[in-house]
């Protein structure tokens, strides 16, 4: 590569020299320099990521000052923050040799979103078990450069084996872990994990307590987050075949951003018991805070996260308000759960897509194949974190006034 690279400006050369001679520990511009050095890239698509990686970093840095973060968690950001500039760079480069992508069209993508822990990767799954349908799969989402030259290549790339190697390695050594998520590396995965290459979403809120971050994630202009994810799709898509269909809670927020980057969109609306799911919701982000902080704040977990929960209710609800009920599609949990292939065959027809036999033997060997609780169940409860669902009735009142919900205990 040659010239001066996107990724870099005249003013950061001295933030870069002074953030390589502080401690190793920090985040900041010396993670560039190394994600450029190591994939020889020197580049971005543009400077869209900066924003969010000067506020998350800052935000992380903080908490290290703070005596917040573990040893081990500072380890794991400095690597999940090298991780998403890598990617970036890749697929930065990728698109420069093959600028007829971004011609190429993501015709009809179907969004899942919902409060968080509602079934949103377990709709997911259901859709992309139709071979008429595309997901980005968890190998690809992490490596996603160069793509795979046909459909069929999806789940025997050596890429998505050797994951698979791993995958079930770590599965045998901790089956425990299977009860949290239901994912796999040939599954679909969520969009937070490419959209991180732009440092816009509310995943990296979860390394931690970020207080800085969290006020970012939920204000910002999430515009040039989506711009990437659509570019992301694009290269993905070169070699294959099907409607997009693509996933992760909190799409919920920023609904007319995505109408604005995909104007054809479709958007599925998971709904459960929001009592339960914000003791999920609760339990899941405690295994980021022991991966990252060596401890679970309990406190911090009952303050931002039953908040999260409702903002995500709450911002679909006021889209709908706003735009009419019919840009959105009503999907209750109890329903998928009591019958997977009937739940998904009624989504088919509000999306207005032909359910065909192909579809219904995908969707039925994936409920074959993966029982409720096949690795065991994943036990919560709300009193963990000082929480009570008296205390929270009142954050879900507008929901639960709302929609017909099934109760859960």
């Amino acid at each position: 590569m040659k010239g001066r690279p996107i990724g870099r400006r005249e003013e950061d050369d001295h933030t870069m020299a002074t953030t390589a001679t502080t401690t190793e520990h920090h985040l900041g511009y010396a993670l560039v320099e190394q994600a450029m050095k190591e994939t020889g890239i020197d580049s971005f698509d543009n400077d869209s990521w900066r924003e969010g990686f000067d506020v998350f970093t800052q935000s992380f840095n903080e908490g290290i000052a703070k005596g917040w973060m573990s040893e081990g968690g500072i380890a794991r950001a400095r690597n999940d923050t090298l991780h998403y500039l890598r990617g970036r760079l890749k697929v930065s480069q990728y698109l420069r040799e093959n600028p007829e992508l971004l011609q190429c069209p993501v015709e009809r993508p179907v969004f899942v979103m919902g409060v968080p822990r509602t079934g949103t990767t377990l709709m997911s799954n259901l859709l992309a078990a139709d071979p008429a349908r595309r997901s980005p799969l968890t190998w690809e989402i992490d490596d996603p450069v160069p793509p795979v030259t046909s459909n069929a290549l999806l789940t025997t790339d050596p890429r998505a084996t050797t994951r698979l190697a791993q995958e079930k390695a770590a599965l045998e050594a901790n089956p425990a872990m299977g009860k949290y998520y239901r994912g796999s590396a040939v599954y679909p995965n969520e969009c937070v994990f490419f959209m991180a290459h732009d440092f816009k979403t509310l995943m990296i809120e979860s390394k931690g307590k970020l207080p800085l971050y969290k006020d970012f994630i939920f204000s910002c202009d999430m515009t040039s987050a989506y711009e990437y994810h659509k570019k992301f799709l694009q290269v993905l898509q070169q070699h294959t075949t099907g409607v997009w269909n693509v996933k992760k809670p909190s799409h919920s927020l920023w609904l007319e951003t995505i109408f604005k980057v995909y104007p054809d969109a479709r958007v599925i609306w998971t709904h459960r018991d929001p009592f339960t799911a914000t003791g999920s919701l609760c339990s899941v982000i405690s295994l980021s805070h022991q991966a990252h902080m060596g401890r679970i704040d309990a406190e911090w977990l009952a303050e931002d996260y039953p908040w999260q929960a409702a903002e995500h209710a709450n911002r679909i609800m006021d889209f709908r308000d706003k735009y009419g009920e019919d840009k959105i599609i009503d999907v209750h949990y109890a329903d998928i759960v009591e019958d997977p292939v009937a739940a998904t065959k009624k989504v088919y027809a509000a999306l207005g897509d032909e359910w065909t036999a192909e579809a219904e033997a995908g969707v039925q060997k994936w409920v074959d194949d993966n029982p409720q609780d096949k690795f065991g169940r994943h036990e919560y409860k709300l009193a963990q974190y000082g929480l009570s669902k008296e205390a929270l009735e009142p954050l879900f009142e507008r929901y639960l006034s709302r929609y017909d919900v099934a109760r859960e205990g």
